[in-house]
């Protein structure tokens, strides 16, 4: 990507910052003293094939860093399984905000930033022994090799980053169908250009801006596993995982029968490590 891209790239993460800043103040806080409660019983928000391939954070995991942590649900569920300290990075401040409440009602180890993760603070710099993304958040960035880059240089020597994430030959189905069939928008499992997200959050920033012609749009790009895992071998990172699963981390396609749904993959997971030396 060329200088020139990566500048867009980057405006076009502070519009859907923005974009995310309204779906925040309209539905996030409620969450707030639900998921507080979740984690004060020790429970977690991370899917089993997440649990599974983290293993016993108690273990060599000192500080886990969440890029892209939302309301930091996610990140206080890693605390929750034993990691030391966590660090979370969202580029929305109202969802910082909800984060930093979250973690002081809970007395956690926990550091919020607000910016847009390809600017990472350079003070994390080689301290995470985990970095940990997913769950519809690579889409919304635009310079997958930008990501990997910050991902190497967060990551302490030995450190893993696990990517958890949505499918995307999801975004190639009609939401509404019974049944696999190709949305009509024509996308393409290739594409190459940022889209216009179609759904959720999207929907609930049309409802709260109404007409306003000057609303901020939230555009999307689904990366395929291929070249996630390409970004992050090219910064030198050690492959140790890759698979397809076929559970939805949220149901998109409540018209489908489950057992339909199950014959194709809805999320995958990618872990790697960098190297010691």
């Amino acid at each position: 990507m060329t200088q020139s891209e990566a500048s867009d790239a980057k405006g076009l993460h502070r519009e859907t910052g923005a974009a995310w800043e309204i779906v925040a103040r309209a539905g996030y806080m409620a969450a707030v003293a639900e998921d507080v409660a979740l984690i004060r019983a020790g429970g977690n928000s991370l899917m089993a094939q997440e649990r599974r391939l983290l293993g016993d954070l108690h273990v060599g995991c000192r500080r886990a860093i969440h890029l892209q942590c939302s309301g930091g649900l996610d990140a206080l569920s890693l605390w929750s399984l034993g990691a030391r300290e966590v660090v979370g990075i969202d580029i929305s401040e109202t969802l910082i905000g909800y984060a930093r409440a979250k973690s002081a009602a809970l007395g956690a180890p926990a550091t919020w930033y607000c910016c847009d993760v390809l600017d990472a603070p350079h003070e994390l710099d080689g301290t995470a022994d985990l970095v940990y993304t997913g769950r519809g958040a690579l889409p919304w960035i635009l310079d997958l090799e930008a990501w990997a880059a910050v991902v190497e240089r967060l990551l302490a020597p030995g450190g893993r980053v696990l990517v958890f994430e949505g499918h995307p030959l999801d975004a190639l189905w009609d939401r509404d169908a019974d049944t696999f069939r190709l949305a009509a928008d024509g996308a393409s499992y290739f594409e190459e250009a940022p889209r216009e997200n179609p759904g959720f959050p999207a929907s609930v920033v049309a409802r709260e801006t109404a007409e306003d012609p000057c609303r901020p749009k939230m555009r999307e790009r689904p990366w395929r596993p291929g070249q996630v895992l390409n970004a992050l071998a090219a910064q030198s990172l050690q492959y140790l995982h890759f698979d397809e699963y076929p559970d939805l981390f949220w149901n998109q396609f409540e018209a489908m029968p489950g057992e339909t749904a199950r014959r194709l993959p809805h999320t995958y997971a990618v872990l790697m490590r960098k190297p010691l030396r």
